[in-house]
């Protein structure tokens, strides 16, 4: 495998098209066959092959790297295989635990590693019994899962170091990702909050972690580590002490206050643990037991699993244009789950283009080479790709044709639709509305089929031409519903007894009620 990545790392540089962005499409078709054949040694033919695919009516060859792409399945199928599930949670109920005797970890063996952690860090790493209790729960219960654990950190962990050591935060604080999300991207929890560091929508949104239709920022890795600095150090601040500080990050600030005065102005957390929210009572116990195990895993036969982050290193490419997942994928030929993973913050799997914002396209090294070499002809297909897919709006959803209505008093969704000849689905796709709830005075933006003068001046028409036809008085008779009385009268419909006698509000009518029917 490493001899396969070393040639693919070799002819890159030479395998992709004309890198020039003045070069044109017909100019990228005439040297493209020439580029590969020169470039490409017989012996590796089958580590590299072509397709092709027509781009505005032009055959357009596609590079395929089928051991790289071997490379990445294996990669995102050992991660959904581990023995991390979404409700993976490493928090436990410490007076709960029951004492476990572990022969290779004796209570002053553990007292002593404690003891040097504790010299290597500003956080308080002191023996306690409710510590070594959920240090040997997880030793007993949990290996496997620390395991798989440690594979996703040989990923992340240089990342999230690089960040903490620009704000000057102690590097130990990667352990706490672990905590929160086990160090899965698009972890949600059941109070919202998301991403590898959960923050909450309003906490996102006040350290610049934006959230749109097609982009929410706590997904993406980079972003919400940035943020979780800033908060941190912010927190800090506040408290003068780490233990405080990641208690506040779980609970919020005012909770750890609360517990200082409850505990008489004591301000060390295992003095106060008792007086926090349960499941910080837990959190920093959790984090303690992972620094624990994580620094003296070989002692205890933990090794990493899942680990190809050495085949791993990507890089960012800021979109000129938006572009699909699909369309990547199609064009790359790369693996859908690999992309999906490492661009988590797209809900939608589209990166939009908006001007004055970058939004970038994470991808595996060697293939960010390939996408840059052929930029224009990726933005030409996705161009024409798109110009290809049904449009939302007919023609006579021209702007032109737009009217603002006003709610009236009786009005409700169906009514307004069959007014102007469009669905209750349109009407509030076009409002933004999330239920049929309408208000007396309420602004509604519709595109009838047919243009209207104004609805009032229509509904006059319509009822004085109503109003000149004649017509049979029909008396509503017990058991009678619209539609029985709808099947006496040929080519009657129900909605039309509806308008014709101002039914709006449902479908019931009471005995002796006299209907028109024309």
């Amino acid at each position: 495998m490493y001899k396969i990545l070393t040639l693919l790392l070799f002819f890159i540089p030479f395998i992709g098209f004309s890198q020039k962005n003045n070069k044109t499409i017909d100019s990228i078709l005439r040297n493209a066959d020439k580029i590969i054949n020169d470039n490409i040694s017989y012996s590796n033919i089958d580590t590299l092959h072509t397709d092709s695919l027509e781009v505005l009516g032009k055959k357009i060859a596609i590079i395929d790297y089928s051991a790289a792409s071997e490379i990445d399945k294996k990669w995102m199928s050992s991660w959904e295989n581990s023995s991390i599930q979404d409700t993976t949670s490493l928090i436990v109920e410490i007076d709960s635990l029951k004492n476990i005797v572990i022969e290779d970890l004796p209570t002053d063996t553990l007292k002593q590693r404690l003891a040097f952690l504790n010299s290597q860090t500003p956080f308080h790493v002191e023996y306690n019994p409710s510590l070594e209790r959920i240090i040997k729960h997880y030793l007993k219960n949990r290996k496997k899962t620390l395991a798989d654990l440690m594979g996703r950190a040989a990923y992340y962990f240089p990342m999230f170091e690089e960040h903490l050591d620009k704000y000057n935060i102690p590097l130990e604080i990667k352990y706490l990702a672990i905590i929160e999300s086990a160090l899965k991207p698009t972890a949600t929890s059941r109070a919202g909050a998301k991403g590898l560091w959960q923050f909450m929508y309003t906490t996102g949104i006040n350290y610049d972690l934006k959230v749109s239709s097609y982009v929410d920022d706590r997904y993406d890795p980079i972003k919400s580590t940035e943020a979780a600095c800033k908060y941190l150090s912010k927190l800090y601040n506040i408290f003068n002490d780490w233990d405080l500080a990641l208690a506040a990050y779980n609970s919020g600030p005012g909770n750890v206050s609360k517990a200082i005065r409850r505990s008489g102005g004591k301000t060390n957390y295992w003095n106060i643990r008792h007086y926090l929210p349960r499941e910080t009572a837990g959190y920093l116990p959790a984090f303690y037991a992972t620094l624990y195990i994580f620094e003296y895993a070989d002692e205890h036969q933990i090794y990493p699993k899942n680990v190809l982050s050495n085949f791993f290193e990507t890089d960012t490419i800021l979109v000129k244009q938006q572009i699909s997942f699909e369309q990547i994928n199609r064009l790359l030929k790369t693996d859908k789950k690999l992309i999906n993973f490492l661009n988590p913050q797209y809900k939608l799997k589209i990166i939009p283009y908006v001007k004055d914002r970058n939004y970038t396209l994470r991808l595996p090294t060697f293939m960010a080479g390939t996408f840059v070499s052929n930029e224009e002809m990726i933005y030409a297909y996705a161009k024409a790709d798109d110009a290809k897919r049904e449009k939302p709006l007919p023609k006579y959803f021209e702007a032109s044709n737009r009217i603002r209505y006003r709610v009236r008093n009786g009005d409700y969704l169906g009514k307004i639709a069959r007014r102007y000849g469009v669905s209750v689905s349109s009407i509030k796709r076009w409002n933004g509305l999330k239920n049929n709830n309408l208000r007396v005075g309420q602004r509604l933006t519709i595109y009838p089929r047919k243009p209207m003068a104004s609805s009032s001046k229509s509904t006059k028409i319509n009822k004085q031409a109503i109003s000149k036809e004649k017509y049979t008085t029909y008396v509503v008779k017990s058991g009678d519903s619209l539609w029985l009385i709808s099947q006496k009268f040929p080519s009657v419909s129900v909605n039309q007894i509806k308008n014709w006698n101002n039914i709006w509000s449902s479908n019931n009518i009471k005995p002796g009620t006299k209907l028109r029917i024309y």
